[in-house]
Order: C-alpha cells, then sequence, then structure tokens
C-alpha cells in the first residue's frame, strides 16, 4: 500500500472514530434526556454523509496543495470541508433532513474534546511565552462576560417593555 493511500486510510479512520464519538454522545444525552433526537436510522445516514463530506474536504485539501496559488495551497481542511458541505447541501435537500437527523450537542462534544486536547498539547508552548498573557487574557475573558451579561440585561429589559 502506498504512503498516500495509508494516509488516507488513516485519516478515514480517525473521521469514523469521530463519527462513532458522535452516536455515543447522542446516545448518551438520549438516555439522559429521553425527549431528545431520537437515533433513527437517518441519523445513521446523516453520520456516514458527514463522514463522506468531511473525506472529500481532506481529499480536496491534498488535491490543492499541487496549485501554484498560495492562498489556495494553505486554505485549511476545514475550509474544504465547509465549502464541501454547503455545496452539497445546496444541491439536495436530502443532505439536509439527513443531517438533522443527528442531533447538534452530539456533533459539538467531540469537536470540543478534540479542540480541547490539542491545546493541551501546546501547554509547553504556552509555558514559554510571557506572564503578560495571562493578565491580558484574563481581562479579556472578563471584559467578554462583563458585555455579554450586559448585552444580555440589555435584551431582557427590551422585551420587559
Amino acid at each position: 500500500m502506498s504512503p498516500t493511500m495509508r494516509r488516507y486510510v488513516r485519516y478515514a479512520l480517525v473521521l469514523l472514530l469521530s463519527v462513532a464519538l458522535i452516536l455515543f454522545a447522542q446516545e448518551i444525552k438520549l438516555i439522559k434526556n429521553p425527549d431528545s433526537t431520537p437515533i433513527t436510522s437517518m441519523t445513521f445516514v446523516g453520520l456516514g454523509i458527514l463522514w463522506l463530506f468531511s473525506f472529500i474536504g481532506v481529499i480536496i485539501a491534498d488535491l490543492m496543495k499541487l496549485v501554484p496559488i498560495k492562498v489556495i495551497r494553505d486554505f485549511p481542511i476545514l475550509g474544504w470541508v465547509s465549502i464541501t458541505s454547503l455545496s452539497l447541501c445546496l444541491v439536495s435537500d436530502f443532505f439536509v433532513e439527513a443531517i438533522q437527523a443527528v442531533d447538534f450537542l452530539a456533533i459539538t462534544t467531540p469537536i470540543l474534546t478534540v479542540a480541547g486536547i490539542s491545546v493541551a498539547n501546546r501547554l509547553v508552548d504556552l509555558r514559554k511565552t510571557s506572564w503578560k498573557v495571562a493578565i491580558v487574557a484574563v481581562f479579556v475573558f472578563a471584559g467578554t462576560y462583563v458585555c455579554s451579561a450586559l448585552l444580555a440585561q440589555l435584551g431582557l429589559f427590551l422585551a420587559g417593555n
């Protein structure tokens, strides 16, 4: 098996693991809240479509690395997956209906897990930065929280009148 084919098989298996985690998260949510999105045959079709869109995005990203235009060559895989998904969902409503059978929270849980792991892998790099970054981060988080709370309060105030 060629190295390129081996890499694609690895990508396919990682994507399959991600789809399995989405299904697991949806099942756990269904156990905790029986009124949530049920797991039906359309859920499996939706997960298969999500897997297919992701895999097509990976292949397109690899093919675009051969293009001499730097912007296209450096475009991230997530962008290609998004463009693929949007294009194919505009072509057929079936894709949209199938993906709607997959619970949104079940999709976000594995994504946030992977994001957390990727951040944890870079903690060594974070230690090398200045301590001043931590102070700026605290003020950014506090400012975001306070501004969000103020906007929510304003919305509640305007809705009450």
